[in-house]
């Protein structure tokens, strides 16, 4: 339950520090004196959505903590266990929300993500709000309401997941089915370009050379003139070769005099060599780049042909080895996703099996549940001034398809008198109406297992006289089970409480403050005086209000 809540900056609050205990704790206070601070500060630590204007004027941040003490919650325990959050059978929940908007939220000190903080406190404390009756107006809530009750909404997150992935396989074959023409086309343009480089029998090591040696061909003339040239100054008769044989036998004789002259010897030796070797290559080369026509005819065609599928396929002629085996993959794709539609809708008729057999299971416990909730409900409403009222959540089925939250959608539906036929819940209830069915239901689906406090901000809006003595004993009863803490501004439902805080405002220096007080006795009875009786309390308002408190003890 909920030991200690702790405030600062958070809106007209400086800073305030509050002390719960079990049973029913009632918070009464003046209007606009900040009643429902602390259910402000409640939502927020745990992990309800944060506001920068919440933190007070000229402040840096406003932080709440809230202290729980587990008891018997085993299973918030071993969540917390598995999270390495756990300490000791006590929970704190801390959220601080800085003057730019941002929040950092942490349990037992130990920062964590901001669904791992309304996980926490989803299973400490249960809300219900003042307007909370207005979501019973929107159909969406008539089914969380009822999922909730049967505890099925782990059934429906698993049946919500079979259809997400069943829609994501329908959109996909959609995709490969609409674009089939185009895909066709893509195909046939394709093949008919990977069957000209086919017949074109690409090789890598052609690609890589082939423009090296039109080079060359196509300046056959102007190399064979120069290498011409070079042989004529290195072969010919009185040449560079036949120099150098000459000065080789004349150092070779001068050398057998003088030994020093070995080392230039073996230099003109070496050079002789190596004009001759040259000589041999550039022969060699010459008898090659002369070539015949014929020779010359065919590279050239055959370069024109891989340029003209280079320019094709945007790519160098190097390039297009790599150019056909991408087109090859390509149609190789194109050819398994005939395949793959059949595979997709083989998964998809799979999907829609498990949909069927999880949705009619789904459709029979919210039936049950209905029947259970639709009782309880209607009982609780006679008890709140509603004689001959009813209330049922009725299961209308739906289209015939794989879709979201199951096969039915689930609208409330009441009748405020007795021999009246059941209608729309926004076609029949009044205000006042929509407010006792909201506490109705609260009352019935709070659930001690999940949620041991229970906080109600003000759901006796719209209900006065016997009416609010019946409200009041509704909540006292909860506090049997539960913790209850409840803002209202009604005297019938503040004396029910078993502990009893009011809510002050004050000004000072300009500013604006809130505390709360917990009331002794005497406080006590004039707060419910003045509730009673307004501004100016009589002494038989005094005696009014002792008296109802005396008959709740």
């Amino acid at each position: 339950m909920l030991e200690q809540l702790s405030i600062k900056n958070l809106a007209v609050v400086e800073s305030l520090s509050v002390d719960f205990q079990g049973g029913m704790t009632v918070v009464t206070g003046e209007t606009g004196a900040g009643k429902s601070i602390m259910v402000q500060a409640l939502h927020l630590v745990t992990g309800g959505r944060s506001d920068a204007s919440l933190v007070r004027q000229d402040k840096n941040k406003a932080e709440i903590i809230a202290t729980f003490a587990l008891d018997k919650n085993t299973q918030l325990k071993e969540f917390l266990e598995e999270q390495d959050l756990d300490d000791e059978g006590e929970c704190i929940l801390r959220r601080v929300v800085g003057s730019d908007g941002r929040s950092r939220a942490y349990v037992n000190g130990t920062p964590v993500t901001l669904s791992i903080l309304r996980n926490v406190g989803g299973q400490l404390i249960d809300m219900h709000g003042q307007n909370e009756h207005q979501l019973l107006l929107r159909t969406q809530q008539h089914r969380i309401l009822l999922d909730d009750f049967g505890e099925v909404r782990a059934q429906v997150r698993a049946l919500n997941s079979v259809v997400r992935e069943y829609q994501q396989i329908s959109s996909e074959i959609e995709r490969i089915q609409n674009g089939g023409e185009l895909l066709a086309a893509q195909q046939e343009l394709l093949a008919h370009q990977l069957s000209e480089l086919v017949e074109a029998q690409l090789e890598q090591g052609e690609l890589d050379s082939i423009e090296e040696q039109y080079k060359i061909s196509s300046n056959a003339n102007l190399l064979i003139e120069k290498i011409s040239a070079i042989l004529g100054v290195l072969d010919h008769d009185a040449g560079i070769n036949a120099q150098l044989v000459d000065v080789d036998g004349q150092i070779s004789h001068a050398r057998q005099v003088d030994e020093s002259l070995e080392s230039v010897e073996a230099l003109l030796s070496s050079a002789q060599v190596q004009v001759q070797e040259s000589i041999y290559e550039l022969t060699d080369y010459l008898s090659k780049v002369g070539g015949d026509e014929e020779s010359a005819a065919e590279l050239e065609a055959r370069i024109n042909e891989l340029h003209d599928l280079g320019r094709k396929h945007h790519c160098q002629i190097p390039e297009l080895r790599n150019k056909q085996n991408t087109i090859q993959e390509s149609l190789e794709g194109m050819d398994v996703s005939s395949g793959k539609i059949q595979a997709l809708l083989e998964r998809q008729s799979e999907l829609k099996t498990v949909y069927n057999s999880e949705a009619r299971v789904l459709s029979k416990q919210r039936q049950n549940a209905s029947s259970k909730l639709s009782k309880l409900v209607s009982e609780v409403m006679q008890e709140l001034g509603m004689p001959g009222s009813e209330i049922q959540f009725v299961l209308n089925s739906l289209a015939d398809k794989v879709q979201l939250n199951g096969n039915e959608e689930i609208v409330i539906q009441v009748k405020t008198n007795m021999g009246q036929a059941f209608k729309a819940l926004n076609k029949v209830a009044s205000g006042g109406e929509l407010s006792r069915i909201s506490l109705a239901l609260s009352v019935v689906t709070s659930k001690s297992e999940l949620s041991p406090s229970i906080v109600f901000d003000e759901v006796d809006v719209g209900i006065s006289g016997a009416v609010a003595e019946v409200v009041g004993r509704l909540l006292r009863g909860l506090s049997s089970r539960y913790q209850v803490m409840c803002v209202t501004h009604l005297a019938q439902v503040a004396v029910q409480g078993h502990t009893h805080m009011r809510v002050v405002k004050s000004e000072q220096d300009g500013e604006t403050f809130t505390e709360v007080h917990a009331l002794d006795n005497k406080e006590r009875t004039d707060e419910v005086a003045r509730i009673l009786g307004g501004i100016k309390i009589s002494e038989k308002t005094r005696i009014a209000a002792a008296e109802m408190i005396k008959t709740v003890a």
